[in-house]
């Protein structure tokens, strides 16, 4: 895995979901704040949405948008070898 599949790229790119789930901008012509929930696509809550309901289309939907879940490793084995299972790993069992 290189360029867009590295795990600093998927790092960085979880950063600025954060990022940008908590970005507040000003609108004048509104008289208020504007933030993602305000503008998301919400379809289990279209009503009155929270930034958890906000469809998040990314490859980091695999790891929750969770930077802790990106790093988690586990211990594999088939029987015969035993090795470690990463990100990578994760990755190719859902996909």
């Amino acid at each position: 895995f290189s360029g867009v599949l590295s795990e600093e790229v998927l790092r960085v790119l979880l950063e600025l979901q954060e990022t940008l789930a908590t970005a507040k901008v000003w609108v004048p012509q509104a008289g208020r704040e504007v933030t993602l929930s305000d503008v998301c696509y919400a379809p289990l809550n279209p009503d009155r949405p929270g930034v958890g309901d906000c469809c998040v289309n990314s490859v980091t939907q695999y790891f929750q948008n969770n930077l802790t879940r990106l790093a988690m490793t586990a211990t594999q084995s088939d029987g015969k070898k035993t090795g470690t299972a990463d990100w990578r790993d994760h990755l190719i069992y859902c996909v």
